[in-house]
């Protein structure tokens, strides 16, 4: 039996329930990584025989993690691991490099790439005179094809002069042309999805995400980005470290 198969066999002397068990076994297995991203799961028949469980047990096991957004269904295909991202706060990183940093696939889908007036709250957050341009974009981050957010940026022209000139990465760009972001600050809170949030990221209207909104500087200590980011939370993970 295959050493991944093994550590998800529950223990029958243990009073906790055998679908709790296996449960918590998968789980574990998953955020250790043995079960990759994107991976198919077993049919609950073959996971119940390898493992010496009932189809009852290992559907009521699967069905608990899919609750909790570890695994998904697909109609007809079967049950997958859920590509998940774990995003320490206290890193500075990129959507592109964090994604290749685990493994996945990062690209995005554009949906505005424009130079337009700037509005009274990116006037105020990046230090810009009223009327002044900034190049704005929206976009779809995506990770082996699944959306994970909803981004929308806008930083002053001289910053980002050809929106268009931008390709996978904003990050990257910007240290190209001798603008890194080195320093930022990011303001969590809950929001519910509206119609058209929904829609781009195929959730119900009303689903619970994660806002980000953050404000990066560069060496020179000037806000040069404005990013609102919408995060399912269903694959996102923030883990902070404390320390005493």
């Amino acid at each position: 039996m295959e050493t991944r198969w093994s550590a998800l066999m529950p223990d029958a002397r243990n009073l906790t329930p055998l679908y709790l068990q296996l449960a918590r076994n998968l789980a574990t297995a998953i955020h250790c990584g043995a079960w990759s991203a994107g991976e198919a799961l077993p049919s609950e028949r073959a996971l119940s025989d390898a493992i010496g469980v009932s189809r009852i047990t290992a559907r009521k096991a699967i069905g608990l993690l899919v609750e909790e957004g570890l695994i998904r269904r697909a109609p007809g295909a079967g049950s997958f691991i859920t590509p998940r991202v774990e995003d320490p706060l206290s890193r500075l990183t990129g959507f592109t490099k964090k994604m290749q940093q685990r493994g996945f696939t990062p690209d995005s889908v554009w949906l505005e790439r424009t130079v337009r007036p700037a509005r009274r709250d990116e006037i105020v957050r990046l230090g810009l005179s009223p009327g002044a341009p900034v190049a704005s974009l929206r976009r779809l981050r995506r990770a082996d094809g699944v959306v994970m957010a909803v981004e929308h940026s806008a930083l002053p022209v001289p910053v980002v002069p050809d929106p268009d000139a931008i390709d996978a990465s904003l990050y990257a760009y910007l240290e190209q042309r001798g603008v890194a972001v080195v320093r930022a600050l990011q303001h969590f809170r809950a929001v519910n999805a509206t119609t058209e949030i929904a829609a781009l990221m195929d959730v119900e209207p009303g689903a619970a995400l994660l806002m980000i909104t953050r404000v990066g500087f560069c060496a020179d200590q000037r806000a040069i980005e404005l990013t609102d980011t919408y995060c399912r939370d269903d694959y996102y993970d923030f883990v902070a470290e404390l320390r005493q």
